[in-house]
C-alpha cells in the first residue's frame, strides 16, 4: 500500500479550508488533514463534509484545536475539544486526530493524559497521534512548556506523530526520531526547518533536516501512515506562488517515498 500525500488545511494560511480543498484537488494530493481553529468552516462539520465531495478529496486527518492560539475554539476545556474532534474525524471518515501534549498551566489536562487519549481512540475506533514537540527558548535560557513532556517517545502512547519542523526546533534528527517512534510512528507532517528557535514549517527539502532519507526510510519499512505537508506558504506572493511551493513539496514528497498517487 502506497503512502499517501496528503495537505494540511494549515498550509494555504491566510486562506481557509475551503481554498485548500481547492488547492488539494488542483495540485493532486491524496487528502486533505483539517485545522480546527477559528476558522468557522473547520468547525463545522457539515461545511467539511460538502466541500470534500464537491473536490472529490477525502478528508485524511482531523488536528484537534488544543495549540497556543486556538485555546478558546470550541470552549476552553481540553477534553471535550479532543472528544468532539475524535468525533468529527469519525464522521467524516477520517482515521487520525491530531493532538499536542498539554500546556504546563493544563495541569489537570495533563493528570491521566496519556491515558485519557488511549480512552478517546478506543471509544471512537480513530487514531490519536501525539505530536513531538520542543522546549521553549528565551533569552538564551530554555524551559518546559508541555506536561507530560514534549518527547513523546519518553511517554506511554500508542501512536506518535512526527513533525519534522519541531524536531528541527528542539536540536534533534527527524531520522533518529522516526527510528525511536519504531511502530507506534502513524503521522507524518512533512515540513522542515533549520533548527531555529523558531517553529519554521519550511518546505520539504528547504532547511538541515534529513527529509530525503526520512522518506526513503519509511518507504524501505512499507510505512502504513499519512505524509500530511504542513508548511508555511504566508510570504507568497499570490495563489500562483502558493500553489507552485505546494505543487513542489508534493512532487519531492512523491519522489522520496518513490510512490505514485493513491487509485
Amino acid at each position: 500500500m502506497a503512502v499517501a500525500v496528503t495537505l494540511s488545511t494549515a498550509s494555504v494560511y491566510p486562506q481557509g479550508v475551503a481554498d485548500a480543498f481547492e488547492m488539494a484537488a488542483r495540485v493532486g494530493y491524496d487528502g486533505v488533514e483539517v485545522m480546527v481553529w477559528t476558522d468557522p468552516v473547520s468547525q463545522d462539520e457539515d461545511a467539511i463534509a460538502e466541500l470534500s465531495d464537491h473536490f472529490g478529496v477525502p478528508v485524511t486527518s482531523v488536528h484537534a484545536p488544543t495549540l497556543l492560539l486556538t485555546q478558546r475554539v470550541w470552549g476552553k476545556e481540553p477534553w471535550p475539544k479532543v472528544e468532539r474532534a475524535a468525533r468529527m474525524a469519525k464522521r467524516l471518515g477520517a482515521r487520525t486526530v491530531v493532538v499536542h501534549p498539554p500546556f504546563r498551566w493544563q495541569k489537570d489536562y495533563a493528570t491521566g493524559f496519556e491515558a485519557g487519549v488511549r480512552r478517546i481512540a478506543q471509544a471512537e475506533g480513530v487514531t490519536l497521534a501525539v505530536e513531538n514537540m520542543y522546549p521553549w527558548r528565551a533569552g538564551g535560557r530554555e524551559f518546559a512548556a508541555y506536561l507530560p513532556g514534549w518527547d513523546p517517545c519518553e511517554l506511554d502512547y500508542d501512536a506518535l506523530l512526527l513533525d519534522v519542523s519541531h524536531a528541527a526546533t528542539s536540536g534533534l534528527s527527524c531520522l533518529e526520531l522516526a527510528e525511536r517512534m519504531g511502530d507506534r510512528l502513524k503521522h507524518l507532517h512533512l515540513t522542515d526547518g533549520n533548527g531555529s528557535p523558531k517553529d519554521e514549517h519550511l518546505l520539504p527539502g528547504q532547511g538541515s533536516q534529513p527529509v530525503a532519507e526520512l522518506l526513503a526510510h519509511l518507504a524501505a519499512r512499507d510505512w502504513q501512515g499519512d505524509a500530511c505537508v504542513e508548511v508555511t506558504t504566508r510570504r507568497s506572493r499570490g495563489p500562483d506562488e502558493r500553489r507552485a511551493a505546494l505543487a513542489a513539496a508534493l512532487a519531492f514528497a512523491r519522489e522520496h517515498l518513490r510512490v505514485g498517487p493513491q487509485g
